[in-house]
């Protein structure tokens, strides 16, 4: 324990990292127990051709496969159905996630389907995943979900029109394979939304009630690595250099947060997405400036460090200056990678603010927020970032 008797516990899986990397796929499949894999992942990493090249080490390891790619970028629940009926059909005993955190949410899901049965929403919640799942290997293509390393799974209720996260340590996969190399092929909307992604997962597990001197040093560096990173990728796409800078800052973000969790920006993130199909790393990125400055009113001290990761001189500045800062600075790297200010640009409008701020107030993230969050402050919050 800690000097106040404060118990810190830190969960992470194996995690390869480096520029060809993905040769490793097939040696971590077969050693976390698999002969047969469902390769889980989405018709635009299929066509930038990373499937095709992780298929020879898959090969090699002695691994027969099913491909299964029938995705959208925020996983349902009947796809969820479909790709676990393929995976039992197939026969299969592993699954190799090749994506952003779509296929690997997915992924996830099939696992918790293939172990425990009923249906993917009967596992709302925290802890919920009782029964022995089969073992996963993660190969992330974007930098910024963080799903590779995490404790979660996002699925979308497609009846309802929300998100839903299952959260618990059987849902950490075994092993995480990082190679920078995949990043190399992303649009440059899905770079910036990516890595703006990992900056709010940086900055909010930084920031949360459940932080700890092990998260923390992994938040701070996914913010520096963000901040450092994100505008060379963006000049140009095959700066392998960068875009190592950005694969790093999303493992770190990835690690912080699934032992810290997040907050009101991730919570409030996930109900709009849900309802109205928009891309989760550009929600959050909209969102983060104001929840920020909503916190800051009670927790300014926490953002003195997050300042101080983004480059500010902190020393002659008070707390509220720092978060003052810190939120400039967010405002600014949105702004130059192109990103809107507002919710009304991606579809947002007044009338949903009520739904999403009562639905928010059930997202697992709500709990470990700094400040207390009430439906009012919700609809406040959505409402200045209108």
């Amino acid at each position: 324990m800690g000097p106040q008797g404060k118990l810190e516990k830190f969960l992470i899986p194996e995690s390869i990292f480096g520029v060809g990397s993905l040769a490793e796929v097939g040696d971590a499949a077969r050693r976390a127990g698999g002969s047969r894999a469902l390769v889980v992942s989405d018709p635009g990493v299929i066509a930038a051709g990373w499937v095709d090249q992780a298929i020879p080490h898959l090969r090699a390891a002695g691994l027969s496969y099913r491909i299964w790619s029938d995705l959208t970028s925020n996983p349902k629940d009947h796809e969820v159905e479909a790709g676990f009926l393929e995976y039992v059909e197939s026969g299969c005993d592993v699954l190799v996630a090749i994506g952003g955190g779509s296929p690997i949410d997915a992924a996830k899901a099939i696992a918790v389907l293939s172990g425990n049965g009923g249906g993917i929403l009967d596992y709302e919640g925290i802890d919920t995943v009782t029964k022995p799942i089969p073992p996963m290997v993660m190969v992330p293509s974007t930098g910024g979900s963080g799903a590779d390393v995490s404790q979660f799974c996002v699925i979308t209720d497609s009846r309802r029109r929300l998100k839903c996260t299952i959260a618990g340590r059987a849902l950490v996969p075994d092993i995480s394979v990082t190679d920078p190399s995949l990043l190399t092929t992303m649009p440059a909307e899905l770079s910036a939304h990516t890595a703006l992604d990992a900056l709010s997962h940086g900055i909010e597990a930084y920031v949360s009630k459940a932080a700890s001197f092990l998260s923390d040093a992994h938040a701070l560096a996914a913010i520096r690595g963000v901040l450092d990173h994100l505008l060379p990728t963006m000049d140009d796409p095959a700066d392998l250099r960068a875009r190592e800078g950005i694969a790093r800052a999303s493992l770190q973000a990835g690690i912080a947060f699934t032992n810290a969790l997040l907050g009101a920006t991730h919570a409030i993130a996930h109900q709009i997405g849900g309802y109205l199909e928009v891309p989760h790393g550009l929600l959050n990125a909209i969102l983060l400036p104001h929840v920020m400055r909503f916190n800051a009113v009670t927790h300014p001290e926490r953002f003195v460090g997050v300042a101080g990761a983004m480059g500010v001189e902190t020393t002659r500045l008070t707390p509220q200056e720092c978060a003052e800062a810190a939120i400039a600075t967010v405002e600014a790297l949105r702004e130059k990678v192109g990103v809107p200010a507002g919710l009304a640009k991606v579809g947002v409008r007044r009338e949903h603010l009520g739904r999403f701020a009562e639905n928010a107030l059930g997202d697992a993230y709500i709990t470990t927020n700094p400040r207390t969050v009430s439906k009012e402050d919700v609809e406040q919050i959505c409402l200045a970032a209108l």
